[in-house]
């Protein structure tokens, strides 16, 4: 039964080990007030992105910077706050879900901060969401051990990474948490709870209540983001001003949007990462339909050094150093292979990618495993020197057009059979195992999270829509997915067993790779069974 805390607020998750340390009365009331502020226009912004991906993918709207925000772009006078304690030097952050395990070795690995994601790389099962709250809570009491299965034991060391936690996306709802029947925004979950628990505990530690914000697609998000801080931090009685928020640009709307997403979050704004995998999936949803040009090539060859990857990245930087925010750069999501050759090989990859980033002004850039913390540390050592960041780098040698950001036929390229079947592959995998609870998943030698199910799936949806045609003038077709489909499905069961979700798995990919529309598997009719299962 939900366990009611007011005649309006249901929690209908199942009970779990100290879940009631979390879901208090306070802490749960404390989300309805949030949701109760900003549902509504949360709602209207949802509504405002579809109108806006209809309008561009019909032709209607050309995509290009705001006219009507002109001025902030061109005011030098505003700058961001100052960097918080704990974010002066982010030369180094490890990503990665907030399981017992990996709270432990983030904050032991070496990296100035963890970003504990509760979004891309997490399965959003109950279970998932409240325990790693839990685990957030434990981490920073200082209150958090793990054992491994031989008995090993692991604790939190004396100098752990700064903790700057993913919420879930604007787009998302926690059905768990109902107000008067109606699902609560998964962001204010997410947010709301680690906020309440744990924003004074870390003022007290020296530090503070920082978050990444992923999948914003307007400056207006983003001042929806600075209204939640400002509610929040005035119902707790904590001064304004005190969160930092460092947003994600993974959407091609965003990218033309950056200075004004700064302006909004001033106050709150610590940087901007620049996202790879979301970016190119938003760039695909906004323009699939506008044929050969948008066409891209294999995943693989779609590098940070393609033309239009390079003036978003470039871009951003300068964005960022221009109004004092850190620029953090992309994934490096290798993990360290037995086989020394292989291992040599990625090796070599990372620290060329973390070089480039060095070399180009970001302030710090990301690994996905702790074994990458040595090499993307070395990279920007290397620039930095004795500074924690290179804000002093204004890159007023950077001009970067709308054209630019649009120059996808830029990247060349080709689309190969092998390319295709990779695709299948991986998006079989990684939803299989997201499906059974897992949002971070190690996949040929790569940690993959949700971005590598909606890439890998539009990829084959745009290819198949356009008709695109392999090196040997075959042309890619549903019937010929179809065909592959059924073929990496055998190769996966006899690498992986029999699962329980591959069936399911299998349903998502076909639903939107080779269905008419091009919806996110998290709206598929699969996942809406899996939330049931929940």
């Amino acid at each position: 039964m939900p366990t009611r805390f007011t005649s309006r607020i249901d929690v209908a998750g199942p009970a779990g080990e100290r879940f009631d340390e979390i879901l208090t009365p306070a802490a749960v009331d404390f989300i309805a007030r949030l949701d109760n502020a900003f549902a509504g226009r949360r709602r209207e912004l949802l509504d405002a992105r579809r109108k806006r991906r209809e309008r561009l993918a019909s032709g209607e709207e050309r995509l290009g910077f705001l006219a009507e925000t002109r001025v902030i772009r061109t005011d030098p006078s505003w700058q961001v706050a100052p960097p918080a304690p704990g974010l002066e030097d982010r030369r180094v952050e490890i990503t990665g879900p907030t399981d017992r395990k990996m709270t432990v070795n983030a904050l032991n690995s070496g990296a100035r901060v963890w970003l504990a994601d509760f979004e891309d790389a997490t399965s959003p099962t109950w279970a998932n969401i409240i325990g790693g709250q839990l685990n957030l809570y434990d981490a920073i009491r200082r209150n958090i051990d793990f054992t491994t299965g031989t008995g090993k034991r692991y604790s939190v060391g004396d100098s752990p990474a700064t903790i700057v936690a993913r919420p879930r996306g604007w787009h998302l709802v926690e059905k768990h948490i109902r107000i008067d029947g109606r699902p609560v925004s998964a962001s204010l979950v997410d947010f709301g709870l680690y906020f309440f628990h744990n924003a004074r505990q870390l003022l007290a530690r020296g530090s503070g209540p920082y978050f990444y914000l992923p999948k914003l697609e307007s400056h207006l998000e983003a001042r929806l983001w600075n209204d939640v801080f400002r509610l929040a931090q005035r119902e707790l009685g904590i001064p304004q001003g005190t969160i930092r928020a460092t947003v994600l640009i993974e959407t091609i709307t965003a990218a033309f949007e950056m200075d004004e997403i700064l302006y909004e979050l001033r106050e709150h704004a610590a940087g901007l990462n620049a996202g790879r995998w979301d970016y190119i999936f938003s760039l695909i949803k906004n323009f699939a339909g506008h044929g050969a040009d948008f066409v891209l090539p294999d995943r693989a060859q779609v590098t940070m050094t393609v033309p239009f990857m390079r003036a978003y990245t470039e871009l951003l930087v300068r964005t960022c150093h221009q109004r004092g925010a850190y620029a953090i750069g992309g994934m490096a999501a290798f993990i360290p292979s037995k086989d020394p050759v292989v291992n040599a090989t990625a090796m070599e990859k990372v620290r060329q990618d973390k070089e480039r980033e060095a070399a180009d002004g970001f302030d710090g850039s990301w690994v996905a495993h702790p074994g990458l913390v040595p090499v993307c540390e070395a990279a920007f050592d290397e620039v930095l020197g004795g500074w924690p960041n290179q804000l002093g780098r204004l890159r007023e040698d950077v001009q970067v057009t709308a054209e630019d950001l649009l120059n996808v036929a830029g990247a060349g390229g080709e689309v190969t059979e092998k390319g295709v079947r990779a695709n299948i592959n991986v998006a079989l995998r990684y939803i299989d195992s997201w499906l059974r609870g897992t949002g971070a998943a190690a996949i040929f030698n790569l940690m993959e999270d949700a971005a590598t199910a909606e890439i890998a799936r539009c990829q084959v949806w745009q290819w198949v829509r356009n008709g695109t045609k392999l090196g040997d003038g075959t042309a890619i077709t549903g019937e010929l997915v179809h065909r592959w489909l059924d073929e990496e499905l055998a190769e996966v069961r006899a690498d992986l067993g029999e699962t329980n979700r591959l069936g399911d798995a299998r349903e998502i990919f076909v639903e939107t790779a080779l269905g008419e529309k091009l919806p996110s598997f998290l709206t598929t009719g699969a996942y809406a069974r899996y939330l049931t299962d929940l």
